[in-house]
Parts: structure tokens; sequence; C-alpha cells
């Protein structure tokens, strides 16, 4: 049964909708300094992942196909038919599933320091033992040390701390549930499936989810389009906004 999720609007009541999708322990404000570019032309709506944020979450085990559900079922309490979606890190995973699982509901879609496969399921089903037995702060420093590049870190510390606590507040099953979600996906051999014109975006320094990741889903997705974003780490809708708003824009625009 579909989650509901946290969520907020901004942009034009009227205007095509883009549907923006969060990193694993964060929620919607990691796109703050992006939407505004995006709502000068489109409605955009934010929303936290399951068990993230302010969003519910149900009983049981999520997988990726139970979160991109969530967000149709969200889509459809508004009546919206078709939309664009972009997503990093665990939301880019959930777009490509969402592309996969009901095609017909995208109109372009963004996959952000995201891959096909995101590392082994040993080590996520250990993440989620950790997580529940101590809490996110348990491995909350440690993650956010790999979203941004230390010369990031260093020029904004403000920043750097004000992550840190959004990951830290994360309900620690929402986290776990979501890491178990991630150790069961893997799309590499339905790339080829994916029929929404797709961006790939990839940051050069990202330690979470390198490039080769981002080349791997541009190769396999006929048509796909791969941008890298030079001196960045993980959270590159946070360090590099500006270029990445100006990226999404030339995309949603048809450039």
């Amino acid at each position: 049964m579909p989650a509901t999720l946290h969520h907020r609007f901004d942009g034009p009541e009227n205007a095509p909708v883009i549907v923006l999708g969060s990193p694993l322990g964060a929620d919607g404000r990691v796109w703050d300094a992006v939407a505004p570019s995006l709502a000068a032309t489109h409605r955009v709506l934010r929303f936290d992942t399951r068990g993230h944020g302010g969003s519910e979450l149900p009983p049981g085990s999520p997988t990726m196909s139970d979160l991109a559900a969530d967000v149709v079922a969200l889509a459809d309490r508004y009546g919206i038919e078709r939309f664009t979606y972009a997503g990093i890190s665990l939301a880019g995973a959930l777009g490509l599933t969402l592309a996969l699982d009901a095609p017909e509901r995208l109109d372009r879609l963004v996959v952000c320091c995201g891959g096909a496969k995101l590392g082994e399921p040993p080590a996520w089903h250990e993440r989620a033992a950790l997580v529940r037995r101590d809490g996110v702060q348990a491995v909350a420093e440690t993650v956010v040390g790999r979203w941004f590049t230390p010369e990031y870190a260093a020029r904004e510390p403000g920043v750097a701390a004000e992550t840190l606590a959004m990951l830290r507040a994360c309900p620690a099953e929402g986290y776990a549930s979501a890491c178990d979600a991630i150790a069961t996906f893997d799309v590499r051999a339905r790339l080829a499936a994916v029929t929404a014109p797709t961006l790939v975006v990839a940051a050069e320094r990202d330690p979470s989810t390198p490039v080769a990741l981002s080349e791997e889903v541009a190769a396999g997705i006929p048509g796909a389009r791969l941008v890298l974003v030079n001196d960045a780490a993980h959270l590159v809708i946070v360090e590099k906004a500006d270029e990445v708003a100006e990226i999404l824009v030339d995309f949603l625009s048809g450039a």
C-alpha cells in the first residue's frame, strides 16, 4: 500500500510538473537552491521518501518499486497524469524504477549521482542493522563527509552542519528500510527498456556513486545524455546548485 508522502509545491499552478526526489537520509530541503530556477517555468513538487522527513512509513520492507508507487500515488492525488522526474542518489534509483514500472507517467527523467545498481546487498543490510541498533547518528558524519568535497565543507561549514543535522533527524527505521530497498535494486539488465528522454548527471569527485555508475546508466538507456559536473562530490545539487539548475533548465527546455 502506498505511503502518504510529505511534500510541497512551488511555481505556477498550471505549469508542467517536475517531481524532485532526495538522497537516502535527506528530505526535500536539499533542493532548496535549485528549485527556484525550476519553478520559473514548472510546477515543482518535492517529496520526502517514505520514512524520511514528514512522510509516513507503512509496516514491512519496501522495495524500490514500492517507493516508486508512492510517487505515482502522490501524483494521482493531485490529478497529475504526466510529469518530469529528477532524483539524486536513492531517488535516482527510484526514478529508474519509475521509468520502468510506469513509463506512461514520465515526460522526462533525470538521474543525478545514481546508478542501475548501488553497491552490494550485504553492505546495505549491515548498514541497516547498524542504524536500527544505534540510530542514524552512527553513520551520519561519515555519510556527510562523502557528500561534499573537503574544500566546500571548509568554505560552507554552515551548509555542512545543516545537512548533518538533517541526516541525524532522519527516523532510524525509515533510513534502514530504504537501505534494504537499495540492497535489492538492480536494473542493469533493463536499462534499454527506459523510453523517457533521460539526462544523467554525474559529479566528478563523488565517492558514493562514482562517475562510472552514471556512465553505465547513460550507455544503457537509448538516447540518454550524460553531463559531468567538475569539482563536486555526491550532493552536487547543493555544492554546485547554480550549475545543476542551469543543466536542468536546459534539459527541460529541450536544449
